[in-house]
C-alpha cells in the first residue's frame, strides 16, 4: 500500500508476537505509520481496513486476507478493537465471510472457530472528534475462547447456519444469534453472490458476513482489563 520501511519478519512464537505488540502500545497510529513509512489518510472511509492493515505490517502478519488466521504458523488471529473514552467496544466485529454454498455444516471445520480460536485484541482510541492519526493504541490482549464462550459461539453458529441450509438466509437479521449475528457484507446491489431460496432454486443475494457483538467483546474487556462494570 505505501513504500516505505522494510515490515518486520513473522515473530516465531505467541509469546513474541504479544512481546511485540506491547510495544505498540501507547502509540498513536501516526507515530506506527511513521515507522513503517506509511502515509495515514484522513479517514478510513475510502480506506476501509486500513488500521488492520497497518497492524498487520507492524507485527509481521503472513495471511493476506486468507481464509486463515493472520498469523497461520501461530494460528492466531489479529482484531482491532474500537473503544470508546470509558472502554466500551464502540462496533460489531468482523469474523469472516458467511458460506452461502453448500460445505461442511460441522463446526470444528468451520471458518469462525478457526478464525476465533486464538485472537489478538488490539483496542484502539475511537471517536468523531479524534483524528485518525491520532488515535493511540491500548494493551493488546491475546485471548482463546474458554469453554463456555465457545458452547455459546457454537450454539449462535450451528443456528444461524441451520437457517441457511434451510433457505431461510433472508429471513435471517442481526436480532439472531446471542454473541454471533450475521449481516450483508456487500457494499452496493451489484456485489452478489450464488445461494439457494427456501424452495431450492439458485437466486442471487448480496456476501454475508459474521460479526461478534459488542456485547460480546465488551464481556471479554470486563473479564481481562481492570476496567469497572458499572463504568462499561
Amino acid at each position: 500500500m505505501n513504500p516505505g520501511a522494510t515490515a518486520p519478519a513473522p515473530p516465531d512464537s505467541r509469546e513474541a508476537l504479544l512481546a511485540r505488540a506491547q510495544q505498540l502500545a501507547g502509540h498513536t497510529l501516526a507515530e506506527v505509520a511513521r515507522q513503517l513509512g506509511w502515509r495515514v489518510p484522513a479517514d478510513t472511509r475510502r480506506e476501509k481496513g486500513w488500521i488492520g492493515q497497518l497492524l498487520e505490517a507492524a507485527l509481521g502478519a503472513t495471511a493476506g486476507g486468507a481464509a486463515e488466521p493472520d498469523f497461520p504458523h501461530l494460528g492466531v488471529e489479529l482484531k482491532t478493537l474500537p473503544v470508546d473514552a470509558r472502554g466500551r467496544p464502540r462496533e460489531s466485529t468482523w469474523v469472516c465471510t458467511v458460506p452461502l454454498r453448500a460445505g461442511s455444516l460441522d463446526w470444528h471445520d468451520s471458518w469462525v472457530r478457526r478464525k476465533l480460536r486464538c485472537v489478538l485484541w488490539f483496542p484502539i482510541e475511537s471517536g468523531a472528534d479524534l483524528r485518525l492519526a491520532e488515535r493511540r493504541l491500548g494493551m493488546p490482549l491475546l485471548w482463546q475462547p474458554s469453554a463456555e464462550e465457545e458452547a455459546l459461539l457454537r450454539r449462535d453458529w450451528e443456528e444461524l447456519m441451520d437457517m441457511i441450509c434451510r433457505g431461510g438466509l433472508e429471513q435471517i437479521t442481526a436480532r439472531h444469534g446471542e454473541a454471533l449475528q450475521i449481516r450483508p457484507k456487500g457494499a452496493d446491489s451489484r456485489a452478489l453472490t450464488d445461494t439457494v431460496s427456501g424452495d431450492g432454486e439458485a437466486v442471487r443475494t448480496l456476501p454475508r458476513g459474521f460479526y461478534l457483538r459488542s456485547s460480546f467483546t465488551r464481556a471479554i474487556i470486563e473479564r481481562h482489563y481492570l476496567v469497572p462494570k458499572e463504568t462499561m
